[in-house]
C-alpha cells in the first residue's frame, strides 16, 4: 500500500537510467536494454515491457480495463482524524458472475488489504492507493469502501472513537457511474471533507457522516502506428515530459500500439534492432483521452548500419 504520495497522473510509465528523449547513441540503448534480453532468452518478456509499468499490470485483453483509486482529504480541525481501510467493493450494472467475477447482486472486491491511516495527511495533494487492478469492460455504478473496527480521533492529544454506522457490514456507500471501456484506464480520487464529515453527539461522541466527492483524475487514450519495414524489428518510445512508454513492432506487419497513454503531447521515436536502418524520431504526436491516435506508416531510413 502506497502512503501519502502526490497524485501521479502517469502510472504505467517505464523508468530508464539513460535519457528516453534522448536516444542516441543507440549503442547505449542497444547495450541496456536490448542485448541483456537477447542473451537470457527472454524474448516474451521484451514484449511485456510495453505493457508493464513500475506499478501495476496493464489490461491483458481488450475485455479488460484498469481501474485506479485513490483517497485524498481536505484539511481539518482535530490533530488526527485515523480510519482503518479493510477493502474496497465495485458495483457492475450488467455483471455476469460465471465470467467477471461479480457476485449475484453484481458486486466485486477491488482491493481486500487492510490499513490505518490519518486522512489528514492526505491534503496537499497528497493520496493513499485504495486499488489499482484490472476490471471487466462495462458499466460501474457505485463504490463502497469499508472500514473495519479501530477509527478514532486525536482531540487535544487525547483518543476518541469514531462511530462508523455500517462501515464493516456494507461499507461507505459511494454512487458514481462510469463507463469502463476495454484497454482503457479510468482513475478517480475520493476526496475525502474530514471536517466535514465527522458529527459531534449529544454525548459527547463522535460520529462519522462522510463528505465524499469523486473526482476524475484521468482517462486514457491510445496511439498506434506501423514502423516500416517490419524487418528492422523495431522498438518504439513514446516520451512525454521525460516519461517515456515502449512498444516492440510486430516482426511481420511492423504494427505497433500503445493502448494506455494519458493525454497530452508525445514524441515518438523508432529504434531499429535489426538490418541497416537509421533511427526516426515524430514530434508533437497527440494523444486525446478516450480516443487512439493513428500514426499511419512511420518510414525508418535505410543504409545507416546499426552500431
Amino acid at each position: 500500500m502506497c502512503y501519502n504520495q502526490p497524485l501521479e497522473i502517469l502510472k504505467y510509465r517505464v523508468r530508464h537510467d539513460v535519457d528516453p528523449c534522448n536516444l542516441n547513441p543507440r549503442e547505449t540503448i542497444l547495450k541496456r536494454i536490448l542485448l541483456p534480453l537477447l542473451l537470457t532468452g527472454v524474448i516474451a518478456g521484451m514484449a511485456l515491457l510495453s505493457a508493464c509499468s513500475d506499478s501495476t499490470t496493464v489490461p491483458a485483453t481488450a475485455a479488460d480495463g484498469r481501474l485506479v483509486l485513490h483517497l485524498t482529504d481536505a484539511p481539518g480541525d482535530y490533530d488526527e482524524v485515523n480510519l482503518t481501510v479493510i477493502g474496497v467493493r465495485i458495483h457492475k450494472a450488467d455483471a455476469d458472475g460465471e465470467n467477471d467475477g461479480a457476485d449475484e447482486g453484481g458486486w466485486m472486491t477491488v482491493s481486500d488489504d487492510t490499513f490505518s491511516v490519518d486522512l489528514l495527511t492526505l491534503s496537499g495533494g497528497n493520496s493513499v492507493v485504495l486499488a489499482d487492478t484490472l476490471l471487466p469492460a462495462g458499466e460501474y455504478t457505485q463504490v463502497r469502501l469499508l472500514l473495519g473496527e479501530g477509527c478514532h480521533l486525536m482531540v487535544d492529544g487525547e483518543r476518541h472513537d469514531l462511530e462508523v454506522p455500517s462501515g464493516e457490514q456494507s461499507g461507505l456507500k459511494l454512487n458514481h457511474t462510469f463507463t469502463l471501456g476495454g484497454g482503457a484506464i479510468y482513475e478517480v480520487a475520493l476526496d475525502f471533507d474530514a471536517h466535514r464529515s465527522i458529527v459531534v453527539t449529544g454525548n459527547g461522541g463522535y460520529k462519522l457522516k462522510p463528505v465524499i466527492e469523486i473526482i476524475v483524475v484521468a482517462v486514457s487514450g491510445g496511439l498506434r502506428g506501423v514502423a516500416a519495414p517490419a524487418d528492422a524489428r523495431a522498438m518504439a518510445w513514446a516520451v512525454m515530459d521525460g516519461d517515456s512508454s515502449l512498444a516492440w513492432a510486430d516482426t511481420l506487419s511492423g504494427a505497433f500500439t500503445f493502448p494506455l497513454l494519458h493525454q497530452g503531447t508525445y514524441d515518438v521515436s523508432l529504434v531499429p534492432t535489426a538490418g541497416d536502418y537509421g533511427d526516426t524520431t515524430i514530434t508533437g504526436v497527440v494523444v486525446t483521452a478516450g480516443d487512439t491516435t493513428d500514426m499511419g506508416t512511420v518510414e525508418m531510413p535505410a543504409g545507416k548500419p546499426r552500431d
